[in-house]
């Protein structure tokens, strides 16, 4: 592949999470950090984005600032995060409340032109893998449809088994993604035998994890970044030099 064609045709990489507030965030700017430390042009995107202070510059959603100062390739805000909607509710609710159609056709010429500067893109979910659009359909046609390789955020919690099943389930239902693999994140510090809900997540997603994040006191890309620096994502993850 020439210089011009990485330019063109970057890599991708969509981070999805078994529910809300799972971390999808600090594991997506943590892999944009280390693959800025490795020397690759990176963009870390978030297409919809519920959740967003109101200042001068018009709406920012906290997520989308983390992943555009992780990044090498600088951006507009707007490109890093096309839709931004103010009220921390459901994507597809805030977008009907503010009379905007979310468009799968859109994004997609979207992302061909936010990618444009860059080697590998990360791009965050919002929500869990099937969060609904409005006024149809779901986020997860953009990486079906981009064909973009899946990480899924395990939150460390009472439920994640199921949720985790069911989660891979739906994106091994596609036959455009290919499922890189999961990331565990202790988001409950109380969670019982967390030992134990590991081993079982091996054997209900068929793999260890590329990597498991403690619960951290400063959640920065860089925290996350040391964390996620293991063999197995590393393998999965980088681009052959």
């Amino acid at each position: 592949m020439s210089h011009d064609d990485k330019l063109t045709e970057p890599r991708g990489i969509f981070v999805t999470g078994t529910d809300t507030g799972v971390g999808k965030t600090i594991v997506s700017a943590g892999l944009v950090h280390l693959l800025v430390q490795q020397g690759q042009r990176v963009v870390g995107l978030k297409p919809v984005a519920s959740g967003a202070d109101s200042g001068a510059q018009g709406l920012r959603n906290q997520d989308a600032l983390a992943l555009a100062a992780a990044g090498s390739v600088p951006l507009p805000y707007e490109m890093t995060n096309p839709l931004c909607f103010e009220p921390a509710i459901a994507p597809h609710l805030a977008a009907r409340d503010a009379g905007t159609a979310i468009s799968v056709d859109e994004l997609e010429q979207w992302y061909a032109c936010a990618t444009a500067g860059a080697e590998i893109a990360i791009v965050e979910g919002a929500g869990g893998w099937r969060v609904p659009l409005h006024p149809a359909g779901f986020l997860s046609e953009l990486p079906e449809r981009l064909g973009l390789g899946v990480i899924l955020v395990v939150g460390l919690r009472l439920g994640c088994l199921n949720h985790a099943r069911l989660t891979l389930e739906a994106i091994s239902a596609s036959d455009r993604c290919r499922f890189i693999g999961w990331v565990g994140n202790q988001i409950d510090p109380g969670f019982a035998r967390i030992e134990d809900n590991l081993e079982t997540l091996e054997i209900v997603l068929g793999s260890p994890p590329l990597a498991v994040i403690p619960t951290l006191e400063a959640a920065d890309a860089t925290s996350a970044a040391a964390w996620l620096d293991r063999p197995l994502l590393r393998h999965a993850v980088f681009p052959p030099q």
